[in-house]
């Protein structure tokens, strides 16, 4: 190999390298969630929750890019990104479940059944389309549930059956669309998205005084997706 292709390969190692602690780094911000969380400090942890999952949203495509999986194969960057994800979008969430107001006090400790159900969920080996790119069973936007039961203030009883629906739905063999990398109408979706991800910056940075006006009409997005979804399932199950 010429000088050239070694400082080539070089740049390539240190690319796809820093790729790889750009989704470890979702680990750290879950953990400072975490510690927000139990501090109820809930603008500190939903800011360290959309940072991971701006870095969710955004490795895979970079991995792919720089062909991650070939230049480093000694590291499962699949996996990495499930444990970072378990954490982000499931632990740190059931830790929000469980703080004071958010789920009857009687019923609290059923937020452990998402980290049950959430951990047959992320192991199954057909949780992801291959041909095409979709979830398999209700897909852990626990993060997602979290803050809207904060930002909405909806009543401990219907938190919780919501949660409780959401866990039996891991079980279901629905196909749930997969939003950056579905067939068709990705752009559409992706704009709705990032209108979306706007508008809880906005809540988030007015946290702990939520505004209930703009996360109701911020649901367009959570409905898009559920409607969506049904319609992708039907049509290809």
């Amino acid at each position: 190999m010429t000088v050239a292709g070694e400082r080539m390969q070089a740049v390539r190692t240190w690319l796809a390298w820093s790729v790889h602690l750009y989704t470890a780094l979702g680990g750290v911000l879950g953990f400072v969630a975490l510690d927000a969380a139990f501090r109820a400090d809930y603008r500190l942890s939903f800011t360290m929750l959309a940072l991971a999952l701006l870095i969710d949203s955004s490795d895979g495509a970079l991995a792919r890019k720089l062909r991650v999986k070939h230049v480093v194969p000694s590291i499962d960057g699949e996996l990495l990104d499930n444990i970072i994800d378990y954490f982000t979008y499931v632990v740190v969430p059931v830790a929000i479940f469980m703080q004071p107001g958010v789920l009857p006090p009687a019923a609290r400790y059923l937020a452990l059944t998402v980290l049950l159900a959430s951990a047959f969920g992320f192991c199954r080996t057909d949780a992801k389309g291959v041909i095409e790119h979709y979830f398999r069973g209700f897909p852990s936007y626990w993060n997602v549930m979290a803050f809207y039961f904060v930002v909405l203030r909806t009543p401990p009883d219907v938190n919780l059956a919501i949660m409780l629906i959401a866990v039996v739905f891991v079980f279901v063999p629905m196909r749930w669309i997969y939003p950056s990398r579905m067939e068709r109408m990705r752009g559409i979706t992706i704009g709705l998205g990032v209108l979306w991800g706007l508008l809880g910056v906005v809540m988030i940075a007015r946290l702990p005084e939520a505004s209930q006006t703009l996360g109701w009409i911020s649901l367009y997005f959570p409905l898009y997706y559920v409607v969506g979804s049904v319609v992708y399932h039907l049509r290809t199950a």
